[in-house]
């Protein structure tokens, strides 16, 4: 009953009906969306564009069907455009003199040297890095280094995704203060 009275407040331009749809089935529809695409980039940024055109479209939705029903329609369509956009873009036409330029583009792989300063680099920032505390150091090196999600972040440390995002964002910003601090 409250889902109806809020989808109604929506209809009518109520912003706090708004945020308590989106609250109320982000999960859902992000769940469904990364089961689906099986990546979380992609999931979130489908299920903002979900958000973001149900809620242009709300005063054409039906009460007759279930609201997640109808969110799910949406982000279903937003993953097949996701889908076709990159096939379109997979495939195309090169002439034989772009494909000729192509050949004689110069060798990128890296020098002795480019490799010494790489290793270097990476040393400075490891030393940077042992300067946090240790649950910071956790999670940059579990994130960066062993390529982890959020996810998975949050259960090897048993904690809630939203405390693993914080707890990134503010190391990342601990560790750019040390960085400066070094220079």
């Amino acid at each position: 009953m409250e889902i109806n009275q809020q989808i109604e407040k929506a209809k009518l331009g109520d912003q706090t009906a708004f945020t308590f749809l989106l609250d109320y089935y982000w999960n859902e529809v992000y769940g469904f969306m990364l089961v689906r695409t099986e990546n979380e980039t992609d999931a979130e940024d489908i299920t903002i564009e979900t958000f973001s055109k149900a809620f242009n479209k709300i005063s054409t939705y039906n009460n007759e069907f279930q609201f997640n029903t109808w969110l799910i329609a949406i982000a279903k369509n937003g993953h097949v455009d996701l889908l076709r956009k990159r096939k379109s873009s997979l495939f195309v036409e090169i002439t034989e003199q772009e494909d000729q330029r192509a050949q004689n583009v110069a060798d990128t792989t890296p020098s002795v040297e480019d490799k010494l300063i790489t290793e270097q680099n990476l040393s400075q920032l490891l030393k940077f890095i042992k300067e946090l505390k240790p649950h910071y150091q956790e999670v940059i090196q579990m994130r960066y280094f062993q390529e982890m999600s959020y996810q998975e972040i949050a259960n090897k440390i048993e904690e809630p995704l939203s405390n693993v995002k914080i707890k990134i964002l503010r190391a990342k910003k601990l560790l750019a203060e040390i960085i400066q601090k070094g220079k």
